[in-house]
């Protein structure tokens, strides 16, 4: 199949280039069967590649998002993996909204979520703002010592009088809350344990956080590890910050019980800092940032 396809590096959750957290956005790719999508991930080798597809219905969605890790398992919901691909077109100039409005619809899998680009008064994209899922509250992980030793980590590091619990808001992920952010920096995983205990409690990635973040502003400190489909740590996790969000209203830990804004700091231990924000409103989850494109290229296959 001679062609090639054209790719972009977005840093999300960036202010800075080379910070945040890296995605490939590849469009062009409405061809292509499913492996060859898989083949492209693998040989981009990032946390995760969205190719920018038609969506099954025209007239119910703006476009079609489809993203792979390395490993080739397909990621739902939206994150890093959704916005970064719409900053892409909000600031390559790929987009216009019939009404004005910066509102579209995106298509991941078979879910229709809403998108609002934020323009300043330049007309300029200054952030992507998109719904995830209503979030749904799942197992909770009682036995803490295989978990804390799953993560490398003494089981007085890990908190008893908040839950460790599978939440969901498009992806459902272990959140666990560390005593503290030493804990979080110290973790070490064991990939094989904590894919034993994800499986077991029906989550995909494990969300490390502590309530004590490194600016007054934020409301959390995370670190996120996802075996289950072959990530060691992802440094900015918007599909973990909105289950987090609504797991600390949820908790009392912030905001009044129905509504909050929350700002979550990721990516230091990997040296790409990165601040995601949730504002979170009774059932709607909304996630928010902006990026960068530093890189661009055309892919031969």
């Amino acid at each position: 199949m001679p062609g090639s396809v054209w790719f972009y590096f977005v840093d999300v959750f960036a202010e800075r280039a080379l910070t945040g957290n890296p995605l490939v956005v590849v469009t062009g790719a409405g061809h292509l069967d499913e492996q060859m999508l898989k083949a492209i991930a693998r040989e981009f080798n990032q946390s995760e590649t969205t190719f920018l597809l038609p969506p099954d219905e025209p007239s119910a969605a703006a476009w079609r998002l489809r993203s792979f890790t390395p490993a080739g398992a397909e990621v739902l919901g939206a994150g890093h993996n959704a916005l970064g691909a719409w900053w892409w077109l909000a600031t390559e100039g790929n987009l216009d909204s019939a009404d004005g409005s910066g509102r579209f619809t995106q298509q991941i899998g078979d879910q229709l979520l809403s998108v609002e680009v934020v323009s300043g008064g330049s007309g300029r994209a200054e952030a992507i703002v998109m719904d995830q899922s209503a979030p749904s509250f799942g197992t909770v992980v009682r036995d803490l010592d295989p978990l804390a030793a799953a993560l490398g980590l003494p089981a007085a590091a890990l908190r008893a009088d908040i839950p460790a619990q599978v939440v969901n808001t498009g992806a459902g992920h272990l959140l666990v809350p560390a005593a503290g952010r030493d804990a979080v920096d110290r973790a070490r995983p064991d990939s094989a344990a904590l894919l034993a205990v994800l499986q077991a409690a029906g989550g995909e990635g494990c969300y490390l956080f502590s309530l004590d973040p490194l600016s007054a502003e934020a409301s959390a400190y995370a670190r996120f590890f996802n075996p289950t489909v072959g990530i060691w740590e992802d440094p900015a996790t918007g599909t973990a910050a909105g289950p987090l969000a609504a797991y600390l209203i949820r908790y009392g830990v912030t905001g009044d019980g129905v509504k909050a804004t929350v700002l979550v700091e990721q990516g230091h231990a990997l040296g790409r800092p990165s601040i995601l924000r949730v504002d979170v409103d009774g059932e709607r989850v909304r996630l928010s940032g902006a990026g960068l494109v530093v890189a661009e290229g055309s892919l031969r296959i």
